[in-house]
């Protein structure tokens, strides 16, 4: 018999004694911890289950209290976690492992990431706050910076809105969080000035103008349209008009008051005055 021959048989017979090997390791372990095995699996079984029978029993809690569905799907999510996590550390300690290497552990992990994952970290400690402290729900209009919208969803990461034209914009929460928050539930004003003649009665337009704005749809009256005198300009009385409108149909309810607005004026027998100049020729 040749070299290579010896070689081949030498490395068939080294693998068909480390199978052996891991065979008996395998047998040794199910003689010893097959109860076990089987005990965490059933263990595990019944976490889930009892986990996901908690979860709900938050939620139908929450609905019951009226809690918003943004804080109701959260602490839900937060109660089946720790459910979840006492089931595990029951099945270890199945075992006869103790959790406390495992929590060192991962705090030394959590620690040596937290440098490289500043920024969804801070997103979620924001989206933890926002949820907590509800400075708006979903279905409010909120406007942040340039960005204005109804809010559609809050996630931990981030908060999306969804503009009259169905743009779906998504803001970190941690750009959120601190800044300047507009909130104006479902709704948001609408303001204009239209200037009318001098010659005109303003106490007559503003009358006109109210009941105009008030017989569009979709034009609140609570809180009511606000119209006045807002200023005096250098050849108009100028009326300021505020109202308040569906954020979904802003721009449709805003252009079919203007429409009302010009109308009810050329009815009313309200000019509206072009501007002016008086130009005064001196000769030497």
């Amino acid at each position: 018999m040749d070299q290579a021959a010896e070689q081949a048989l030498d490395q068939a017979a080294q693998q068909v004694e480390l199978a052996q090997q891991i065979y008996a390791m395998v047998a040794e372990f199910l003689v010893q911890y097959s109860f076990q095995v089987v005990g965490a699996i059933f263990i595990l079984i019944a976490g889930f289950i009892v986990a996901r029978w908690v979860s709900k029993l938050v939620i139908r809690v929450g609905e019951r209290r009226d809690i918003d569905v943004t804080l109701r799907l959260f602490l839900a999510s937060i109660a089946r976690l720790l459910v979840l996590m006492f089931f595990v550390v029951i099945a270890l300690s199945n075992f006869g492992i103790t959790v406390t290497p495992f929590v060192a552990a991962i705090g030394a992990m959590a620690f040596g990431l937290s440098l490289a994952v500043q920024g969804p970290v801070s997103n979620y400690g924001a989206g933890v706050a926002i949820i907590i402290g509800r400075p708006f729900t979903v279905g409010d209009t909120i406007a942040v910076k340039e960005f204005s919208g109804v809010v559609e969803e809050v996630k931990l990461a981030a908060t999306v809105l969804v503009t009259e034209d169905g743009e779906r914009i998504t803001i970190p929460n941690k750009y959120i969080l601190g800044e300047v928050l507009i909130n104006s539930f479902e709704h948001k004003v609408v303001e204009a000035v239209i200037g009318i003649d001098y010659a005109s009665d303003p106490e007559q337009a503003i009358a006109i103008l109210g009941r105009a704005i008030a017989e569009v749809d979709g034009v609140t009256q609570e809180p009511k349209p606000q119209i006045g005198i807002q200023g005096f300009g250098d050849s108009s009385i100028d009326i300021g008009l505020r109202f308040w409108v569906p954020t979904q149909r802003f721009y449709q309810t805003q252009y079919a008051a203007n429409m009302a607005a010009w109308k009810a004026l050329q009815a009313g027998g309200i000019q509206i005055p072009f501007p002016r100049r008086d130009l005064r020729v001196l000769s030497s």
